[in-house]
């Protein structure tokens, strides 16, 4: 049995030790001390069924995920080259050209000019022109969502839009470790705007890479840590933002003899950056894996007791962050945000899935917390305590989620011609919306929605968003 002394309680799923019997067994028994594939102190012996079925189906889901971990990876290496390769050689009839005359354009991986994939869906690089800092309440989030988008990407690219499109300062790009999966698995990228006053410095957590199958493992994982007087909180997320084996979260690390960890960096980084700069303030944001790493690091900073750090913080945003703990840590969370004035955005768009997982109900008890941005297929935003059909899979909701999958490829032929160039959708997006015909809220995912909700979007009442947030 794995030793946790840094937490009050704990579940962690070990799937590669699950057989198929053990797992039918376990549908049939609420004895977890008996399940070699399932780590959880006695005292936390869940006799629920529906408990039981959701670690059922959350080992099931990463065993196939592990399974298909190398064809995954494989299919993104060659769906990533082939894009690329169309793009470098001017589309498909010039690559045929250019194939036959012997000057085939070979794109490098490591270029300013390679996109990944998720950078296909939406190929603006440029901000808002109509979105103007200081003097636009809708800035930083256009800002922190295009951030967001970019950190998919690799240093050459984000460097290059950074300093040559935004006219900013470019801080860093870092890959970070792992403890549990051993593997520089976290990615995030710093950059500093100037034109505003304060200045800013934003921090970009990458999210969950479409054909990588052991960080749709983290996203599946129902596993969790339970700290006392504050909460249940997923394993999976702390430990891509640095999570210590078998220490927890110490204060300090010595940061010159061990792998580089998100949390322990970048705050260091921030440290030092924030003590040149005595008025700026800085940005915590992410999509999807991003958006849970970045609200993660607010609470770090809250257990460590980084007052300092935290009176400078400006902001989070996230956009289609999936839950990160139980009730108890959302109130401990929304406590402390409130405290030090922390603006917290979380943005979901219409069906999402993601920001509807893990699941809020009675057995499993993962709950969001603060203000959610809610924006519908038409741009058309509220702000609430929770997005409509929270749990996404209902049968009321079924037939209006594939009407509106429907209406969203429709729609992409459209916008164009109402809002202009900037909202043509490429063939790519196209291929992924109608995915979303058949996985409706899987498309929707993507930051293409972000991005025009941040650029297009209305709230009902501005005067709602702030009465949520105190």
């Amino acid at each position: 049995m794995d030793v946790e002394p840094f937490c009050s309680g704990y579940l962690h799923l070990k799937p590669k030790e699950a057989s198929l019997v053990d797992l039918i067994l376990l549908l049939f028994s609420s004895e977890f001390k008996r399940q070699r594939f399932v780590d959880c102190p006695e005292r936390h012996n869940y006799r629920s069924f529906g408990y039981r079925w959701l670690i059922f189906i959350s080992v099931i889901a990463q065993k196939v995920l592990f399974s298909l971990r190398k064809p995954m990876a494989t299919v993104g290496y060659v769906l990533e080259l082939w894009i690329n390769l169309l793009s470098s050689n001017g589309g498909f009839f010039m690559l045929l050209i250019n194939g036959l005359k012997g000057k085939l354009v070979k794109p490098d991986r490591s270029s300013a000019t390679f996109t990944s994939v998720v950078g296909n869906t939406d190929r603006r690089v440029e901000l808002d022109s109509h979105i103007k800092p200081n003097n636009d309440r809708r800035y930083y989030a256009s800002l922190s969502l295009m951030a967001a988008k970019f950190s998919y990407e690799n240093k050459a690219f984000i460097n290059n839009i950074v300093k040559n499109h935004w006219n900013m300062e470019f801080l860093g790009f870092y890959r970070f470790w792992n403890d549990y999966e051993k593997l520089f698995s976290t990615q995030a990228f710093l950059f500093q705007e100037k034109r505003v006053d304060p200045n800013v410095i934003v921090v970009a957590f990458r999210g969950t890479e479409p054909f990588d199958a052991i960080a749709w493992c983290t996203d599946v994982d129902i596993s969790w840590y339970e700290i006392q007087n504050v909460g249940k909180i997923h394993s999976g997320f702390m430990k891509a933002l640095g999570l210590q084996k078998n220490r927890g979260w110490p204060k300090e690390i010595d940061l010159e003899n061990e792998h580089p960890f998100a949390y322990y960096s970048i705050r260091q980084m921030l440290r030092e950056t924030l003590q040149n700069n005595k008025e700026a303030k800085f940005i915590l944001t992410g999509h999807s894996l991003g958006a849970a790493l970045a609200i993660l690091f607010v609470f770090v900073l809250v257990f460590h007791e980084e007052s300092w750090l935290l009176e400078r913080l400006e902001g989070v945003y996230t956009f289609g962050q999936p839950r990160v703990g139980d009730k108890q840590f959302g109130e401990f969370m929304e406590n402390n945000l409130n405290k030090y004035e922390v603006n917290y955005r979380r943005y979901v768009y219409c069906n999402d899935i993601v920001p509807r997982l893990p699941y809020d109900d009675s057995s499993l008890l993962f709950k969001h917390f603060g203000p959610c941005f809610y924006y519908n297929s038409f741009y058309q935003g509220k702000v609430t305590k929770e997005e409509p059909n929270k749990n996404y899979f209902s049968l009321l909701w079924a037939l209006p989620k594939y009407v509106n999958a429907v209406w969203e490829l429709i729609r992409g032929f459209i916008l164009p011609y109402i809002e202009g160039p900037d909202y043509r959708e490429g063939w790519f997006l196209r291929f992924f919306r109608v995915i979303g015909l058949v996985i409706p809220g899987l498309s929707a995912h993507g930051p293409q929605d972000y991005d025009n909700a941040t650029r297009l979007g209305s709230l009902t009442s501005p005067l709602q968003a702030q009465d949520l947030i105190r």
